[in-house]
């Protein structure tokens, strides 16, 4: 089918880190944060036209370092954050910094400057989330439901809630958190909940998964032993406040209730090597995407455990007493967990992939290559899931 084919853009340089501009609901648009040694650094705003299937890029010098997670606001769809790396005194250190990206490319547009590759502008630094204290930064969260202002810094073993004031121009540490044991500790990732008033986020280091109540900025549950090995990414259904999915090193993606410590709801064994990603729908919490080093990138449809077990989305009330029937019978045979799609445009390991914050039925992958792929929930699954 034409309309599935998949869109791929190709970065000159590596690339690992990827994110949609979150506070841009209107248009597609991905923001996607290079890796070079030897040149500047760039962050690549990627714009996608979908009526005409086509990428439009900017792109913009981001001088400080190589780039290995960005994220950006959600209220203001100017700002993002950085996690890059800093030589000095042949020490390399993972610092993070908070961005403003010019006026003119704040919201998404399909327009392409006519020669891009002349004009290429830079970031405003608007405030650095000071480190030195504190040790490697891991990743930067956004508050999600938020005004933009609040973020939380991982840094090695340290949970840091940063304010954000004077148009951001400032982060002031307003509480932090350690994580204390054996052995060298260090977050690999963390996610924030959406749930809860948003005062919670789950982290991983090592094999473990915990959440954190951040107003007392104390360990509220723990999933040991998570996975066999290095857990990778999290991420929390958007949907159901207690479902967790994380994956790793051990090539499984697995589900929690963090009710019940003991043991994943359910857990899928379909990547070959280390998973590095993974991400529930925003509409569709059925639909689960991963990206792993086995350069593939795989689309489940997870119905048993998702907020519509039965795969119909229509309120009883809107049925005539035909369709109620019909929709009975429809009740009657549940939908099954199941592999929608298994994509391989990528030849290289896929750090990360991302579902669009404006069309539910879009997603981006990136691969270490800087080959960045634009891909479209099956349309006969779609369908199928709307219907």
């Amino acid at each position: 089918m034409e309309d599935d084919a998949p869109v791929i853009y190709g970065l000159e340089f590596q690339a690992r880190a990827l994110t949609p501009q979150t506070a841009e609901t209107d248009a597609i648009r991905f923001l996607v944060g290079t890796q070079s040694l030897r040149y500047d650094n760039q962050i690549h705003i990627i714009d996608f036209d979908d009526e005409n299937n086509i990428i439009n890029k900017n792109v913009l010098l981001h001088q400080v370092g190589e780039i290995w997670h960005i994220s950006t606001s959600p209220a203001d769809k100017g700002v993002l954050a950085t996690c890059y790396n800093k030589t000095s005194d042949t020490k390399v250190m993972t610092c993070a910094a908070v961005w403003r990206m010019p006026k003119e490319l704040e919201s998404g547009s399909h327009e392409s400057p006519d020669d891009s590759s002349s004009n290429t502008q830079t970031l405003e630094l608007l405030c650095h989330l000071d480190n030195t204290a504190h040790g490697n930064m891991a990743c930067v969260m956004w508050e999600p439901m938020g005004d933009g202002k609040k973020i939380i810094s991982l840094a090695d073993n340290n949970i840091l809630l940063w304010d954000l004031q004077e148009s951001s121009a400032k982060a002031v540490l307003s509480s932090s958190a350690a994580l204390e044991g054996k052995g060298q500790l260090k977050f690999t990732s963390g996610r924030w909940s959406p749930h809860h008033n948003c005062t919670q986020i789950a982290t991983a280091n090592d094999t473990t998964v915990r959440g954190w109540d951040i107003r007392s900025m104390r360990q509220i549950y723990c999933l040991e032993n998570a996975h066999g090995q290095l857990v990778r990414d999290l991420d929390f259904n958007p949907n159901k406040q207690y479902y967790l999915a994380s994956c790793g090193d051990d090539c499984k993606v697995k589900f929690w209730d963090t009710r019940n410590v003991t043991e994943p709801v359910k857990t899928l064994e379909e990547h070959s090597h280390w998973v590095w990603n993974v991400r529930y729908n925003h509409s569709h919490d059925q639909l689960i995407l991963t990206g792993s080093s086995d350069s593939r990138v795989i689309l489940s449809n997870m119905v048993s455990i998702s907020s519509e077990p039965f795969g119909h989305m229509v309120d009883d009330d809107e049925l005539s007493d035909q369709e109620d029937q019909h929709q009975e019978e429809k009740i009657k045979e549940p939908l099954q967990d199941s592999v929608i799609a298994t994509y391989e445009e990528h030849e290289d390991s896929v750090y990360a992939v991302e579902w669009s914050s404006a069309d539910p039925w879009l997603f981006a992958s990136l691969s270490y290559d800087g080959r960045l792929v634009i891909n479209r929930v099956p349309r006969a699954l779609k369908y199928h899931i709307l219907l």
